[in-house]
This record gives structure tokens, sequence and C-alpha cells, in this order.
């Protein structure tokens, strides 16, 4: 029988298994949804009404689901905060997205302590899921509540914060819709058919943090369409082999970063575990190789999906069997969606012809919180941008080049770091690389290397001849390095994003310009 949501799963299918633990513990719909009824009357006994927001700095723990379909039962927006970042980091988006509850752990208490100390956040409403110093216990919230569903239910919203890898981040906020919590959770469950994920079959992997909008969105609208949710706090290769295997799992998704990852593997731990069970592989949040792919597909097979999109909206999607004709791209609009392609003035390209993607979601209007000046600066006419370049093809097939501020410009000539390291990640010693732009009297900037290189090679002279030497293999002679640096890890995020800028910084030291 089929039932409208999480909800309604619980209610109806209360013995289902809902979500595994890392460290495996199970728990059913039934379970997890009395959790759900508790938390959300222990929110609104602190007083928290419609509208109000509630911040997490969380790891991927049973605790982030429930706190999510908490609030978004009762209409209040959720803010899930990197927890990467620093207490200054933390309080910015503490005082910034006005959150009324804190709910945090030990593991990020530095940082969690400094900034409710920094923005003077409430102690009565700071929470922790085990003991930190002046923060009530998360198990409070649930004391002596009902398990029944709380009264005055209505949708909530996730209000997401962009990474801020320039200036700081902003809150990506929509309106709350007055869809009911059913409809909404139905609603974002559908996103998964664009990718074939057939509702109340499988098991979804949780790889990535869920503090990032594509593994949280995809997640949640996985448990609403009817798949348990397999969690994962750390993602190693062989620990997501092993899941894929023990769960039979069907769904997940991934960012490029992790393909290579799994590439890197001995060839008998690749042929270990039974990987079968997957159909609907998704991946995006980075420009993903082509031969990274093509090897990722001959493995897993016709599984492999891919879309752009992000925080504020989207975008684009393509299937296994399109993406082999058309290699490369990262699919053609969505339903409902718009894809164009404008220079400067605004003007629409023509096919082929590279410039800013701009898109018109079918996610609906959204604005930076607090910040009227970037929201207008991200917009033309109904369409908005997130600062990538590309272009269409005469059939409406999207391809990515780079971020326009990522964009080399060396004697006159662009040059696009995305494409040059697609094809160095491809050296059999190369485990990560990133390219940018450095200072040249000559010709304005040169290209520069940042290599990570795989266990057990050692930095060398030879060695960065032999990548150079590849390069001129592969690559148009203006587009070379001109110089490979080494070092032991790249600054990159579980989400797959990297923070090229503190790389580049170094290079540009004292200079008039900072192109």
């Amino acid at each position: 029988m089929s039932h409208q949501g999480f909800w309604e799963r619980a209610k109806h299918e209360p013995n289902q298994l809902a979500i595994v633990s890392d460290d495996y513990r199970e728990i059913t719909l039934g379970e997890l949804g009395a959790r759900v009824n508790q938390l959300s009357r222990g929110l609104q006994a602190l007083g928290l009404e419609r509208g109000d927001g509630v911040a997490i700095l969380l790891n991927n723990h049973v605790e982030w689901i429930e706190v999510y379909m908490a609030t978004q039962q009762i209409g209040l927006f959720l803010t899930a905060i990197n927890y990467h970042l620093t207490g200054p980091e933390v309080a910015y988006i503490l005082q910034n997205s006005e959150s009324k509850v804190f709910i945090t752990e030990s593991a990020y208490g530095d940082a969690a302590q400094k900034a409710v100390d920094e923005v003077k956040f409430d102690s009565k409403f700071c929470f922790s899921l085990d003991d930190l110093g002046s923060f009530a216990p998360f198990e409070g919230l649930l004391l002596d509540q009902s398990i029944e569903q709380p009264e005055n239910r209505s949708a909530g919203s996730l209000m997401l914060y962009t990474s801020g890898t320039t200036g700081k981040p902003k809150g990506v906020r929509r309106p709350l819709s007055d869809m009911t919590p059913e409809m909404a959770g139905s609603m974002s469950g559908m996103l998964g058919m664009l990718f074939d994920i057939e509702p109340e079959k499988g098991t979804h992997l949780v790889m990535g943090p869920l503090y990032h909008a594509a593994p949280a969105g995809f997640s949640t609208g996985a448990l609403h369409q009817g798949q348990a949710l397999i969690l994962m706090k750390k993602w190693t290769p062989e620990g997501a082999l092993q899941r894929i295997e023990k769960y039979g799992i069907t769904a997940t998704h991934m960012v490029p970063t992790m393909f290579h990852r799994l590439l890197e593997l001995p060839d008998d731990i690749k042929s270990k575990y039974d990987i079968t069970s997957l159909k609907n592989v998704i991946h995006a949040a980075a420009p993903c190789p082509p031969e990274t792919k093509r090897r990722m597909l001959n493995w897993w097979g016709s599984v492999i999906y891919e879309y752009y999109a992000a925080t504020e909206g989207g975008g684009a999607y393509v299937k296994p069997k399109d993406w082999l004709e058309h290699p490369g791209t990262v699919g053609s609009a969505w339903p409902g969606s718009r894809l164009v392609i404008l220079d400067d003035d605004g003007k629409e390209m023509k096919p082929n012809e590279v410039g800013t993607i701009y898109m018109g979601s079918a996610m609906g209007e959204f604005s930076y919180y607090k910040d009227d000046k970037k929201t207008k600066e991200s917009r033309r006419g109904d369409l908005f941008t997130v600062g990538d370049m590309g272009y269409l093809t005469e059939d409406g097939w999207l391809f990515i080049c780079d971020r326009k501020s990522d964009m080399i410009i060396s004697g006159g000539s662009n040059i696009y770091p995305a494409e040059i390291e697609g094809v160095l990640i491809q050296h059999p010693k190369v485990s990560d690389i990133a390219v940018f732009g450095i200072p040249d009297n000559d010709w304005g900037e040169s290209v520069k290397a940042v290599v990570e290189l795989v266990e057990g090679v050692e930095a060398s002279d030879t060695i960065a001849a032999e990548i150079q030497a590849y390069a001129s293999e592969n690559l148009a002679k203006y587009k070379l390095p001109k110089s490979i640096d080494f070092i032991d890890a790249l600054p990159r995020l579980p989400t797959g994003k990297l923070y090229k800028r503190l790389l580049r910084d170094k290079y540009w030291e004292n200079q008039a310009t900072n192109v």
C-alpha cells in the first residue's frame, strides 16, 4: 500500500526499517516517527512558532534526521551548519540566521562553545547529543512528550548557507509553503524520479555530509519515498563498498572525488564486494573528468546519473545512456527549469559559445537572507547564476567549463582549470589536483598545478617532469602548467568542493591586482 511521505509511512508501516546508523544500529519507521513527534512537541514547548529557525552542527547521526523531520512538520526553518567551520564562522551563521535553538555534539564542542559565547546565545536553547559543558542534553527535548503528532502542523524548509569560498556565506531562503507536511514531503521525493528511482523500493546510502544541500535533499527525499537510509559519518571507499553489499544499496549520491578514490583501490578490493544491487548512483557538486566517469561506468554499469544544480536551485540532468552519447555533458534542462548562456552584457550566446550559465528553477524564488545586493547581482530577470561558465549545444546539452572566478586569462587566452585537472587526475601517480592562475609579468597569469600524490609516491623533480610530460601529450601548449608544486593533502571538503582560494591566495600576496 502506498502512503504519502514519511509521517504516513511511520503510522502505517511502523515495523519497516527507516535508518541504519554509522555504527549499524537499526531504527524502524515507528521508532523514528515517535521520536520525531516528541521532538516536534519539545521544540514547540520552548515557544518556537511557524517561521522560527533551528540550527544544527552535527555529523550524519540519526538525530540529524530526527531534527529535520521534526522541523519540517511544524513550519520551522532548519539551518544545517558545516561542521568544518570555526567558532567565529559558526557564530556568524547562528546570528545571521536568527536561529532560536542550537543543537550540536561534543565533537564540535570547541567551535560550538566559542560561537554561542560570541553571539551570547541563550544557554536555555543550546542542546548537545552528548556531554558538553553548559549545553543541555538533547534527550531533554523529548522527555515526557507525547509520541502523537503535534498540533498546528505545517511544512518547514531548509535554509542552508552557501559555501563561502569567497566572502561570507549567504543563507538561501525560500518562503514557507502552504502545503501540508505530507504533501511537501511527497514533492521532495519526486526529484528522485528524474533519476529513475522507484518509490517504496531499495535502500539509500548516505555518503556525503548532510549539511550539504544535495545529500540532505536526496536522503530525506528517499526516506519520504520509502527507502531506508544507511548513514556513514566518515566516508571511506572500502566502507562504502562494504555497506553496498551488506544492505543491497540501490541508490546513493556521490561526488567525483569519491569516484577517484574508489578507482584507486587495488583490484582485489574492488572485486571483493558485490555491487550489483546498485541502480541509481547520482553525482554532482564538482566537474567529473569524462575518463573517470567512463571507468566507473565500466565497473558499476549503466547506473550512474549526473546533474547540475546549486543550493539556489537548478538545473540539468543526464542519464547514463545519454551521457555516453554526449560524453562530458552535465545534462539538459530538467522539467520546469530553463538553461540560458549569457555574455557579460546579458546577451544570449549562440550554441557552443562559452558564457555565464543562468538558470530558471522549478524550485521557486529564493533570496540570499539579509543580502538584497547579492540577490540582485545573481539575477537577470527571472534567471539566476552561481557564476559557472559553460555552453549549450544546438540540441540543448550543457557543458561546464569552470567557475568564472577560477578562469585563467593568460596572454589574452581563456584557460579553464577544470579541463586541465580532468586530464592530469588520470595520471597514475596523481591522487588529487588543483589548477589555478598565478601572477606572471609577461602573460598576466600563468598556469600553476598543485598536486597531491598517491600514497607511497614521494614528491620530486622527476615526478614533476613526468607529470609535465603527460600534460604535454594531452593538452595544448598554452594550457600546460608552467610549474607544479606538491602538497600532502588538498583542502577539499567531503562535499567535493575544493577551497582553491586557500591555495591561490599565497601566490597573489602583495600583488596590485587579484584577478
